[in-house]
């Protein structure tokens, strides 16, 4: 069997591209034949294989299946479910790999493919090494079979395991995304008073797009914590790996803000420990774990890439500015829901509210992560142009991952988007007017390469 991708969908992180366009069933059989035969050339023989909610998923999830059954692979079904629930599906059922037919947080008619083999993240050359050995035909033939495993109650019981969590009274928005029924069963097993919001799963998403990264996707969950009088209010994206959350008082709580109030524990219970961070993420949060007594360490933007400086550096937490929370404990994979359960105990634990955690943080002013479009062959090379200029200029530059330039007036970052045709750009200052002219010094670089950000 030969086949070529187009060449959109192969990401450096997942499989991923608009169904009917540049992602269709011929594509899933051939991932699903491909890895398949990489399972067994490594000498596995299960996958396990989920899906998510979206309109198109469960022809790609069949498709996909027969590719694997055709490498002869024993295929491990669970259903719909978040991505998390695949990768426990993955640890829990002792198969060799799993495969989550996922668009994640894209819009409803993009769809993909999440990838972990041997309980790490399949990525980068793995894909481009896939790709190259189905285009060869070099796949492996074989009579697989399909079996089914529920996994969910087992998923769900796993997330609450350890001592009794506090009371709080919470709202929960699953957006329409796959995590919806996992939500249900979850708030079953906890103490406190739970109000939910669109859990019912629908690949349409009518109430809005499920990625709690953009603010406006959290107005439901933000009207019903003020009119229920809530502590707090959690939200997830369309496969319940990211999460999203609003206090007492309505107001974002970031990524990296999450992940500072969640290094006070992990540090208690791991003294010194390192913490990775991707390079999004705020000065003050790698402040805050330094002063906590732990490591923090800098990386670059990805889940797949911060999953594997986790590993590397033995971090039992690791976090994304975009939602996505990583923990030692579920084998350094992101889990939004078991993210929501840790951050009830760590708000319980700090005697008071998630409201008071919020404003103990140092104050700073910073942008929403900026976009500008640029053609895909032509975003890393104006990260290297605007680098160069940095470097005659004699900027204090960090190039983890783009440029992080750090100046008086606070710090911005330039890097190339993981997953678009796309420059992306952040700033954070001690003040509005500091802000403005790292913005200015931002708008300044790209035009000095003929890039202008759409207002």
């Amino acid at each position: 069997m030969q086949h070529h991708f187009h060449p959109s969908i192969l990401r450096e992180y997942d499989i991923r591209g608009t169904v009917g366009r540049t992602l269709g069933p011929e594509d899933a059989r051939a991932v699903g034949q491909g890895f398949g035969s990489i399972v067994r050339r490594g000498g596995g023989r299960q996958v396990a294989v989920g899906r998510d909610g979206r309109r198109s998923s469960p022809a790609l999830e069949a498709a996909l299946i027969e590719g694997l059954v055709a490498a002869g692979i024993e295929v491990v079904r669970i259903g719909l479910g978040p991505s998390p629930m695949l990768y426990h599906a993955e640890r829990s059922l002792k198969v060799d790999g799993g495969i989550h037919v996922t668009g994640s947080h894209n819009p409803a008619d993009d769809n993909g493919f999440k990838i972990v083999l041997g309980h790490r993240p399949f990525f980068g050359a793995d894909i481009t090494a896939l790709a190259a050995l189905v285009a060869r035909g070099d796949v492996e033939s074989g009579t697989g079979q399909v079996t089914e495993a529920n996994v969910l109650a087992d998923y769900v019981a796993r997330l609450v395991e350890g001592p009794p969590l506090p009371p709080f009274r919470i709202g929960w928005d699953a957006g329409n995304g796959a995590a919806g029924p996992a939500v249900e069963r979850l708030v079953q097993l906890l103490p406190g008073e739970h109000h939910l919001l669109f859990t019912d799963v629908d690949g349409d998403f009518p109430n809005h797009h499920p990625d709690p990264t953009e603010e406006a996707n959290l107005a439901h969950l933000r009207t019903l914590v003020a009119e229920e009088s809530l502590n707090f209010g959690v939200a997830f994206d369309g496969d319940g790996d990211r999460i999203g959350a609003i206090d007492a008082h309505g107001r974002v709580v970031a990524g990296d803000q999450l992940l500072a109030i969640l290094a006070e524990p992990a540090l208690r219970a791991q003294p010194g420990a390192a913490i990775v961070a991707d390079v999004k993420a705020s000065a003050t949060l790698f402040d805050r774990i330094a002063e906590l007594g732990g490591r923090p360490v800098m990386w670059k933007s990805g889940h797949s890439n911060i999953k594997t400086m986790m590993h590397e550096v033995g971090a039992p937490l690791a976090g994304e500015m975009s939602g996505h929370l990583f923990f030692a404990e579920l084998g350094g994979h992101d889990d939004a829901l078991y993210a929501a359960v840790q951050l009830i105990r760590a708000v319980g634990a700090s005697g008071g509210s998630l409201a008071d955690l919020r404003d103990a943080m140092p104050d700073v002013v910073a942008t929403p992560e900026l976009r500008f479009a640029v053609d895909e062959p032509r975003k890393t090379a104006v990260v290297e142009e605007v680098l160069a200029r940095l470097t005659a200029e004699g900027a204090s530059v960090d190039r983890t991952d783009g440029a992080r330039v750090t100046t008086a007036d606070g710090w911005w970052l330039l890097r190339a988007s993981n997953t678009q045709a796309m420059l992306t750009a952040r700033a954070e200052a001690r003040d509005p007017a500091a802000l403005d002219r790292l913005v200015e010094t931002i708008d300044a670089q790209l035009a000095a390469s003929g890039v202008v950000r759409a207002r």
